[in-house]
């Protein structure tokens, strides 16, 4: 995790004084037991497969990711350089767990990994601006019958 204190005085000083997201609270549901739940991974690591397009600096764009894809297929193209891709490189369940999702599912701890997950490009300094596409996202993952989905932020 970089500090404002490792950064360029002027890049901490933006940072600091950014506004702070606002979200209003939703209605308050009650959901199904997990051992019954579909469960989807969204990502902010930027990964795509290898044959999509790579992520763009400053995008608010996402990228699917299928529920059986081999972690071989996978790349992140974040452009951010405050960070540090050494933990992906060992293991890519440390930005999206998949194959932990897999094994929760074999175990009946969960009722199934979603077909269909997502990545983004963390970093956006204006998250508003994603507002598009996570609406997007969300009726994608409704469609999909997916009752849960674990955050995977870096």
């Amino acid at each position: 995790m970089v500090r404002l204190s490792d950064l360029h005085p002027e890049e901490a000083a933006h940072l600091a004084n950014l506004p702070p997201s606002t979200i209003a609270p939703g209605d308050w549901i009650t959901p199904k037991p997990l051992a019954e739940s579909t469960i989807a991974l969204i990502t902010t690591a930027g990964l795509h497969r290898r044959d999509d397009a790579p992520f763009a600096a400053g995008a608010i764009d996402y990228r699917l990711i299928p529920g059986d894809v081999d972690f071989a297929d996978l790349v992140s193209s974040h452009v951010s350089v405050n960070w540090d891709r050494s933990a992906l490189e060992q293991d890519a369940n440390v930005v999206l767990p998949l194959e932990r999702l897999r094994e929760l599912a074999a175990a009946g701890e969960i009722g199934a990994v979603a077909r269909w997950h997502y990545s983004f490009m963390g970093g956006v300094p204006r998250p508003e601006l994603l507002e598009p596409a996570a609406r997007e996202v969300g009726r994608l993952l409704k469609r999909d019958g997916v009752d849960a989905v674990v955050l995977a932020p870096v």
